[in-house]
């Protein structure tokens, strides 16, 4: 098994998106940022020190080129972000408001506000992307993928192959997907999935497969996980979740631990995981749980990364840390400068009337944050 040294490197495919955050307050803009699991994951190690390469299908639209610059603006590597045949970019609407008791919540939206049509979706990366990728791969720490296909496992596979970490971070089974599910079970190192989507994922402890830790996030519980870095499998183990200082949109929150964690644990790939005991699993675990909790004091998946410097980031997530009071500073919410166009809509085509409060708030006027 091959050491993993120098500057940890991430590669990842999956759920890369443009995220369209509507907030609280009606009259602020719509926020644009770069999304999807596999987005934000990648983005947020490339903001803890990583390098980071996204494996996708990005084309030249305007969502694209949104995308694109945001994760070049935290030094996302843009090298395979564009692998052919593009398409596309995915586009989700996270709509922000509150519940009947005062709560934070959100839900997402895969259609356009203005004329009623479907946003695009997600397109997995093609056989080309392995022609592409794979010579670059070598020295790489962990493989991320949230969505699969038969390229995904195939460039999964060959990460592995050269000591890195595959982490699995599935949203749900699919009947179609069955026969890929079982098999990127067999194959990832680390399964981590949310009882909101899945209650268990049978089959990834089982002889033949290559998982040694499984996580299963509890939402405001926290988390458990269970191991197999001895002989055995272990019996699950449970950490509280760290209450979030100010609560503004739990979105992101999994994302969040999901990176912070693999910065603790994944910088030297497997043969260093493999080494690292049961103890660094679970301190890291903790820290990944700080970042979650930091996060929710702040609109987006993401928030948090534009409104607050390195430096002030970690000052507070030390004091999340240790128990000492954390007062996240109040977000910075950008004056409008990008269009983000649906790419459904035409000149041509009648419009429906936005299904929000204020013209502001339509996907025309979506903009960086």
């Amino acid at each position: 098994m091959e050491r993993i040294t120098g500057k940890p490197k991430i590669f990842g495919t999956g759920l890369i998106a443009l995220d369209l955050v509507m907030g609280m307050d009606p009259d602020s803009p719509v926020r644009s940022w770069a999304g999807g699991t596999c987005g934000n994951v990648l983005s947020i190690l490339a903001y803890l020190g990583w390098d980071s390469f996204p494996i996708a299908r990005m084309n030249d639209d305007q969502a694209s080129q949104r995308v694109k610059a945001d994760m070049a603006h935290w030094g996302v590597h843009l090298d395979f972000a564009d692998c052919g045949p593009v398409s596309n970019t995915p586009i989700v609407i996270q709509k922000i408001r509150r519940d009947r008791n005062g709560i934070p919540t959100h839900r997402f939206s895969w259609s356009c506000p203005r004329c009623g049509g479907w946003l695009p979706g997600f397109k997995a990366v093609t056989l080309n992307a392995i022609e592409t990728v794979t010579q670059s791969m070598s020295g790489a720490a962990v493989f991320f993928m949230d969505r699969l296909s038969r390229s995904a496992l195939t460039l999964a596979a060959r990460a592995a192959s050269e000591g890195a970490i595959v982490f699995f971070e599935p949203s749900s089974v699919g009947k179609s997907n069955e026969k890929l599910f079982t098999e990127a079970l067999q194959l990832a190192h680390i399964v981590k999935y949310s009882d909101q989507r899945l209650l268990a994922v049978a089959g990834s402890m089982q002889a033949g497969s290559n998982t040694l830790l499984e996580i299963q996030t509890l939402g405001a519980q926290g988390l458990r996980y269970r191991h197999r870095l001895g002989s055995e499998v272990s019996n699950w183990f449970h950490i509280d979740a760290i209450p979030a200082p100010r609560l503004a949109d739990t979105c992101g929150a999994g994302d969040w631990c999901t990176a912070g964690f693999v910065s603790k644990v994944a910088c030297g790939g497997q043969y260093a995981f493999q080494n690292g005991g049961v103890d660094k699993i679970h301190t890291a675990l903790h820290y990944g749980q700080a970042l979650a909790a930091w996060n929710c004091g702040f609109e987006g998946a993401r928030g948090g990364m534009y409104s607050v410097d390195r430096h002030l980031f970690d000052d507070q997530i030390d004091a999340l840390l240790n128990g000492r009071p954390c007062n996240p500073v109040p977000e910075t919410i950008a004056s409008p400068s990008t269009s983000v166009a649906c790419p459904a809509c035409s000149p041509n085509k009648s419009v429906r009337p936005p299904r929000t409060s204020s013209p502001r708030r339509t996907l025309k006027s979506a903009v960086a944050a």
